[in-house]
């Protein structure tokens, strides 16, 4: 008598467990699941690794943005300097100290520790 009480109690009784049975537990649910749970984490091109392409790229494109930006900014340096004798000459002597014959250029050295003290 008290076996039959304990199959009666290990058999399905509620009508959730009978929907998890035939929804939840169906083979082609679990095929999906399965197929997710590959695609998102182990597939070479997985769901996360398209996500860290992507932030590489946008890393590049902004990359791209500031070096056209420089280029923009020093090509119209190069046409003034290019264009402009005087210019040129300016830049020639405050970045390579040239000088005009019979004339003395003085090099002013600032000591950094005297600087940092006040």
């Amino acid at each position: 008598m008290e076996e039959n009480n304990l199959i009666k109690d290990i058999q399905p009784k509620s009508e959730t467990f009978k929907l998890i049975q035939k929804y939840v537990l169906n083979k082609y649910t679990i095929t999906i699941c399965l197929f997710l749970v590959w695609m998102v984490f182990f597939d070479k091109t997985s769901f996360l690794v398209i996500n860290e392409l992507n932030g590489e790229i946008h890393k590049y494109e902004d990359q791209l943005d500031y070096y056209k930006k420089e280029y923009e900014k020093n090509d119209a340096f190069y046409k003034k300097l290019m264009n402009n004798k005087s210019e040129k000459e300016k830049y020639a002597r405050e970045n390579y100290f040239m000088k005009k014959p019979n004339e003395e250029i003085f090099i002013l050295v600032v000591d950094s520790t005297k600087v940092a003290k006040k």
